[in-house]
């Protein structure tokens, strides 16, 4: 929930001895542990200092302040005992035993009356949202004919938005939530805008292919800059100056949910219609156009958050190879969640994904990607039924083309988390050296947070880390950009390769900051994907949740080890005295380094660094590039 610190939200937490379970509030003071998720569910902690906190504006109204804490790193112990928390009786103060805001799902403060989604504010979340429209019975569908123009609009949702929050901290909406969706009739497309209150009521049962009977809407003017949909394939008008408008006061719109049995064929609505592309195809495609693929996932890549304007503001997103059998290559695929939770969070090898509103990316020096839009929606096996694609030919024939793989043969390419570069690195560096120093970066990254960032410095020494041995093997490879577990980029048979500067002696001597991020983390590490650890590899590959079950502990993964990395000192060049010791990319070419490792000697580098904050004490830190400093362009 949102709260009165400057630039931070509030958060509650719910805690338990195994006998009884509080709600309370936590500290402001103590935000950042909930920031880098060193306070997360299924983990023990001490409370070290708590106090009761009365709210003088309603009578029998307080809760538990948390004031001080400590976070143990490990699973929790104590909850191992307990099959459900929500069976446990809620600690409540004398006399407060009435107070709903305890038992219930809405935030302490009395100026709120939802939940955000913990680490993406665009996810519905809580039990505000509800999945089916509201009931016959409710005014909001029983209200009388309008009088008043506009008249009513029948019409059918071709199009489905993602959810938008733009909730501010100190804003006094409840729900500042809009959703667009682009609705038809006979006689074009238009926009429909879906705003505050009617988001939680109706944004779940709203879904393509959805008739609605609209009264008291209110036509506006377009927002100019927002993005749309292509649906030109539809051959229809497009009415882009002005959009429907749908309200819970002023006026207060009256929204039908006409069930499908219902539907006339003489009202001619247009059927709902998609641009399937195939692999092959979108080599050719230009770069922003825009296509729905179909494909079987072989890859899912760990989820990561990057920062948006405004505080505490993240998308999430993750990388997706799927493969539809017209070409080698897999659709490479760049997903920022889509208001889909239960979709996003569950993509796994072996599923069939559809995603619609790709837009194209080609990119010099690596083969295209799509990356999702707005107006992205994303459906796995499980959700496939009724959905107006299922007849189209490109979905039938990749069915087709499929039955006759074995999952075996699948299994063995299937892989899951660990980190991800991609597109590849451009030949030459035109981007601005950042002139933030690497630790206020690495000070402020929060829980899953990726940021690149350029430095300008010299590359001291180079060394390869060795590992005693590999749990299981890494088969993606660096032509996909996959850092699995094999860094090495020299021939077999060299245990140790190690390089240092001649100056490097003094220079260690007067350093006085040292920033050692060259460990090499589990998270970093793809994993080959099994069926029988799916439920596990999942949890491990998403972010951590924001509610605590019994199956988030119930199986581990065993330690993968991989067979070594390269650990390589940066000595910074604007910034004295800061040292980066990263793990090496593997598309670097540490070899061509190394051969020429005398002419490092006092060269200035520029070097791409990929950061991303693991949670608790740990952040990843990977060299993406290393430019000479003939490879860069000033512009």
């Amino acid at each position: 929930s949102e709260g009165q610190p400057c630039e931070s939200y509030s958060y509650d937490v719910t805690v338990t001895d195994g006998v009884w379970r509080a709600k309370c509030y936590l500290h402001p003071s103590l935000n950042h542990l909930v920031h880098t998720n060193s306070l997360r569910t299924g983990s023990d902690i001490i409370i070290a200092q708590c106090s009761f906190v009365y709210n003088e504006r309603r009578l029998g109204h307080g809760y538990i302040s948390i004031e001080k804490l400590r976070c143990s790193s490990g699973e929790s112990s104590l909850l191992s005992h307990i099959r459900d928390v929500r069976t446990l009786p809620v600690l409540v103060k004398s006399g407060m035993e009435r107070s709903t805001l305890l038992q219930s799902d809405v935030p302490l403060e009395l100026n709120r009356k939802h939940y955000l989604s913990l680490w993406n504010n665009e996810y519905p979340e809580g039990d505000v949202w509800t999945s089916a429209p509201p009931s016959s019975r409710d005014p909001v569908l029983d209200g009388e004919m309008s009088t008043c123009k506009p008249l009513p609009l029948l019409v059918k949702i071709l199009q489905k938005s993602r959810l938008r929050y733009y909730g501010k901290i100190g804003s006094k909406i409840d729900f500042p939530y809009q959703a667009y969706f682009e609705v038809a009739d006979q006689s074009g497309i238009m926009s429909l805008v879906l705003w505050n209150e009617l988001c939680p009521q109706f944004y779940n049962s709203l879904n393509v292919g959805t008739v609605l009977y609209i009264q008291n809407y209110a036509l506006k003017q377009s927002y100019s800059n927002r993005s749309r949909p292509q649906m030109d394939h539809y051959g229809i008008k497009m009415f882009t100056s002005i959009e429907i408008c749908l309200n819970a006061r002023n006026p207060t719109s009256i929204i039908t949910v006409v069930p499908p049995k219902n539907v006339q064929p003489q009202w001619s609505l247009p059927d709902v219609s998609y641009r399937f592309a195939t692999r092959s195809d979108v080599e050719t495609f230009p770069n922003n156009s825009v296509c729905d693929i179909i494909g079987l996932v072989t890859f899912v890549g760990r989820v990561e958050r990057v920062k948006r304007k405004g505080p505490e503001k993240y998308w999430s997103f993750r990388w997706v190879h799927a493969v539809d059998g017209t070409s080698e290559h897999p659709f490479v695929l760049e997903l920022f969640s889509s208001s889909q939770p239960e979709i996003f969070g569950n993509i796994w090898p072996m599923t069939y994904l559809v995603c619609t509103q790709m837009r194209v990316c080609q990119v010099e020096g690596s083969l295209p990607y799509l990356t999702s839009s707005c107006e992205t929606e994303m459906f796995i096996t499980g959700y496939h039924k009724g959905q107006p694609y299922k007849n189209d030919p490109t979905v039938q024939n990749l069915i087709q083309r499929n039955k006759t793989l074995k999952d075996n043969v699948v299994l063995q390419k299937a892989y899951i988390g660990g980190h991800y570069c991609y597109p590849h690195a451009p030949c030459t560096f035109t981007q601005p050296v950042g002139e933030t120093s690497g630790e206020v970066t690495l000070e402020t990254l929060q829980y899953r947070e990726h940021k690149k960032l350029a430095i300008q410095g010299q590359i001291t020494t180079v060394r390869y880390v060795e590992k005693s041995s590999v749990s299981e093997p890494q088969g993606l490879g660096a032509k996909e950009t996959l850092i699995c577990s094999n860094m090495g980029l020299f021939p077999p048979g060299l245990n140790l390769l190690s390089w240092e500067s001649c100056g490097w002696s003094r220079q260690c001597q007067e350093l006085s900051v040292h920033l050692h991020h060259g460990t090499l983390h589990q998270d970093s590490i793809s994993r080959r994907f099994t069926l029988e650890e799916k439920n596990a590899l999942l949890r491990w590959s998403n972010l951590h949740p924001m509610r605590w079950t019994p199956e988030q502990s119930a199986d581990t993964l065993p330690t993968t080890v991989c067979a070594g990395y390269y650990q390589v000192t940066i000595l910074g060049k604007t910034i004295k005295f800061r040292i980066f010791r990263c793990r090496m990319h593997s598309d670097v070419m540490l070899n061509d380094i190394m051969a020429t490792a005398s002419e490092l000697e006092d060269t200035h580098l520029v070097c791409v660094l990929d950061i991303c904050h693991l949670g608790g004490e740990e952040v990843e830190v990977l060299i993406s590039k290393v430019y000479k400093v003939t490879e860069v362009s000033v512009k």
